[in-house]
C-alpha cells in the first residue's frame, strides 16, 4: 500500500514538472518553399496554446486569395493536445526571392512571433492553379498561347512572338493582368505597342474561341543553339456560375482568380555559316543597301564638308557597326555623329543608320578616298553579300601647297627642322656674379625663424590631431567618403574603357552603384529600380533626372546581351556624368 501511494506521488510530481516546463509553440508552416508564379501557396500559422490578438504578417509580393481561415483541433480524451491554426492561401504577383514577415499572437500575457519565411518564386510551371475554381470548364475554356513566327532562325534573324488569350464561349473573363514580363535571355527584344485590343474569332484545338492579342514582341537571337522562351503568366478574373438565381430568376455568378500560363517553348537558332564569311563582316544580317556620299566634292582648304557612311534596308540595323573610312593624311577627319531612323514592326527593323564624319582639308590638291566594303548575311538566300562604295575624289583648288615636308608633317611622319639661335650674339652688358663672402647663418633671420617654427606649429598640430580623431570616429561618414571616392574612380575608369564594351559597362555600373551607396546609404541588395526611384524622389531629386539615371542603369544591363558602338558608349558616359552631377546638386 505504501509502495502504491509513493508511486502515485511520483506520477503527480512528474505531471507537475511537465506542466512547468511545457513550452508554447507558435510557428509558420508553408506548403512549399519553391513555387511557380502561376501557382498558389498555403501557409498555416499554428499554436499549441489558445491565443488572442493574432497579428497578420506582411505578405509583400503576394496577393491573399483566401484567409485567414481559423480552425481548432481540441484535446483528445486522456491527452493534452491542442492546436489553433490560421490558414492563408496566397498568389505570388512577381518572381524572385520573397519573404513572408513575422506573425504575432498573445498567449498568457506574452507576445510570441513566428520566424520569417523565405519563398522562391520561379517562372510559370506547366500546370497552373485556379483558386476557388471547381468547374473543370475553366481549365478547358481558357488558354494563354505564345505564337512564334520562326522556330529555326539564323543568328540576328528576326522572330515574332505574339501572345494571345483564347476564351471559350462558356467562360466569361472580366479582366486580366500580366504577372511578370517575359525574360528574353540571349535575345535583343523590342515590344510592339498594341493601340487597341480587339476581340476576334479564332480556333483552338479545332473549336471556336474568342481571341484577344495581348502582347507582340520582335526578337533577334544573339547566339546559336536551343534558346528557351520563359513561360509568361496572366492573372485573369473569371465569372463562375453559382448554380443559384437572383430574385428575378437570373443566374448569379462568383468572380474568381485564375492564373494561366503559356507553355514552355524553345527556339533553335542556326549559326551563321563560316564558309564564305568575308573578312570585314561585323554581324549585319538582312537585306541592305550601302553608300558613301560626301556633301561636297570641291572645297577650299580649311573648309569643312561631311562624309556620310549609311546603310538602309531591313535587318538588325541597331546591332552592328558601320565600316570606317580611311582618308589621306592631308584631310583631317573627326569622330562621327551617329544617326538612326529605324522603325520596328512585326517583320523586324527597317530604316536607315548613318555615320556623318566632318572632314577638313589642310592643303590644296586632289585627294582620293578609297572605296569602302560592307558585308552582310542574307538569311533568305543563306549567303553572304558584299557591297562596295564608289571612289570619292575631293578637289581642293585653293590653300597651301602640300609639299613633301609639310605633307609628311600632317601625316605625323616627319617634323620640320627648327632653327637654333644665331651663332653670333651681342656682348653681355651686365653680369650675374655672386659675392664670395656670406652672412653667418647663426645670427640670420632664417635661423631664428627655424628655431621658433616648431613652437608655432604645436597649436596647429593639436587642432589637426583632434580633427583626425574625430574623422576616424565617424564610421558612417568615412564609408560615404570612400564610396563617393570609388564612384568617381570607376567613372574615370569608364571614360578610359570607351570602346571596350564589356569592361566599360561593368565599371560604369559600379560607378552608379557606389554613387547610390554614398548618397542614399543603401547596400547593393537593396538596389531595385523601384526602391532607387522612391529614395531619390524622397530626397527632392528631379523626376526627369531620376528617369535619366534609371535609363543609364538599364543601358548597362542591356549592353551585356547586345553589341554597342563607341558612339553609344560615349553617349551613355556623358549621360551618366550629367545625371550624377545633377543629383549631387539636388540631393
Amino acid at each position: 500500500m505504501r509502495t502504491k501511494t509513493m508511486r502515485n506521488y511520483i506520477l503527480l510530481l512528474l505531471l507537475c514538472v511537465q506542466g512547468l516546463y511545457a513550452q508554447v509553440e507558435f510557428m509558420a508552416v508553408p506548403s512549399r518553399t519553391t513555387i511557380g508564379i502561376n501557382e498558389t501557396l498555403t501557409v498555416e500559422f499554428t499554436m499549441n496554446e489558445d491565443g488572442d490578438n493574432f497579428g497578420q504578417p506582411s505578405f509583400k509580393g503576394f496577393r491573399i486569395e483566401s484567409g485567414p481561415r481559423q480552425r481548432i483541433i481540441s484535446a483528445l480524451p486522456g491527452k493534452r493536445e491542442y492546436s489553433k491554426i490560421y490558414t492563408y492561401v496566397l498568389q505570388p504577383v512577381k518572381r524572385g526571392a520573397l519573404t513572408i514577415g513575422q506573425a504575432t499572437i498573445e498567449i498568457g500575457g506574452k507576445v510570441y512571433k513566428t520566424l520569417p519565411l523565405k519563398i522562391t518564386v520561379t517562372e510559370a510551371v506547366q500546370a497552373g492553379t485556379a483558386v476557388g475554381a471547381p468547374d473543370i470548364k475553366i481549365e478547358q475554356g481558357l488558354h494563354y498561347v505564345a505564337e512564334v513566327s520562326n522556330s529555326n532562325p539564323y543568328v540576328n534573324e528576326p522572330v515574332t512572338v505574339v501572345y494571345k488569350l483564347y476564351v471559350h464561349d462558356d467562360v466569361s473573363v472580366k479582366d486580366w493582368k500580366e504577372l511578370d514580363s517575359p525574360g528574353y535571355n540571349n535575345f535583343w527584344s523590342q515590344n510592339i505597342a498594341i493601340p487597341q485590343r480587339v476581340i476576334e474569332k479564332g480556333r483552338y484545338n479545332g473549336e471556336e474561341y474568342r481571341v484577344v492579342t495581348l502582347r507582340k514582341d520582335v526578337l533577334y537571337p544573339q547566339k546559336n543553339g536551343a534558346l528557351p522562351l520563359e513561360p509568361l503568366s496572366l492573372n485573369t478574373q473569371v465569372e463562375v456560375p453559382t448554380g443559384r438565381n437572383d430574385r428575378f430568376g437570373n443566374p448569379t455568378y462568383n468572380v474568381i482568380n485564375k492564373v494561366v500560363s503559356t507553355a514552355p517553348k524553345s527556339i533553335t537558332v542556326k549559326a551563321l555559316p563560316e564558309a564564305g564569311k568575308p573578312a570585314g563582316f561585323k554581324g549585319a544580317t538582312g537585306d541592305f543597301t550601302f553608300k558613301v556620299s560626301p556633301s561636297k566634292t570641291s572645297v577650299a582648304s580649311g573648309e569643312a564638308f561631311q562624309l556620310v557612311v549609311s546603310v538602309s534596308g531591313r535587318g538588325n540595323l541597331k546591332l552592328f557597326d558601320l565600316p570606317k573610312p580611311v582618308v589621306p593624311a592631308a584631310l583631317e577627319i573627326y569622330d562621327p555623329q551617329h544617326r538612326e531612323s529605324v522603325n520596328t514592326t512585326l517583320s523586324g527593323m527597317q530604316g536607315e543608320i548613318a555615320d556623318a564624319y566632318t572632314v577638313i582639308p589642310q592643303f590644296k590638291g586632289k585627294f582620293t578616298i578609297k572605296p569602302l566594303a560592307f558585308s552582310f548575311f542574307d538569311p533568305k538566300l543563306g549567303i553572304y553579300r558584299t557591297i562596295r562604295s564608289n571612289e570619292v575624289i575631293i578637289d581642293v583648288p585653293t590653300g597651301p601647297d602640300a609639299t613633301a615636308g609639310a605633307y609628311e608633317e600632317s601625316a605625323g611622319t616627319k617634323k620640320p627642322d627648327v632653327a637654333t639661335d644665331s651663332q653670333f650674339r651681342f656682348i653681355a652688358l651686365s653680369t650675374d656674379l655672386k659675392p664670395m663672402g656670406r652672412k653667418d647663418f647663426l645670427s640670420s633671420a632664417l635661423f631664428y625663424l627655424l628655431l621658433l617654427l616648431p613652437l608655432l606649429l604645436i597649436p596647429v598640430i593639436v587642432v589637426l590631431r583632434k580633427r583626425k580623431i574625430s574623422a576616424e570616429g565617424d564610421t558612417a561618414g568615412n564609408k560615404v567618403k570612400e564610396t563617393n571616392r570609388m564612384a568617381k574612380q570607376y567613372l574615370s575608369e569608364a571614360n578610359n574603357q570607351i570602346g571596350n564594351k564589356e569592361a566599360f559597362y561593368i565599371v560604369l555600373e559600379k560607378a552608379l552603384h557606389n554613387f547610390l551607396k554614398a548618397r542614399l546609404s543603401i547596400e547593393t541588395s537593396e538596389m531595385s529600380k523601384q526602391n532607387i526611384k522612391e529614395l531619390l524622389l524622397s530626397k527632392n531629386a528631379d523626376g526627369e533626372t531620376v528617369q535619366g539615371f534609371l535609363k543609364v542603369i538599364d543601358n548597362c544591363e542591356f549592353a551585356r546581351y547586345a553589341p554597342s558602338s563607341g558612339a553609344a558608349m560615349q553617349q551613355d558616359y556623358d549621360t551618366a556624368v550629367a545625371v550624377v552631377t545633377a543629383l549631387e546638386k539636388q540631393i
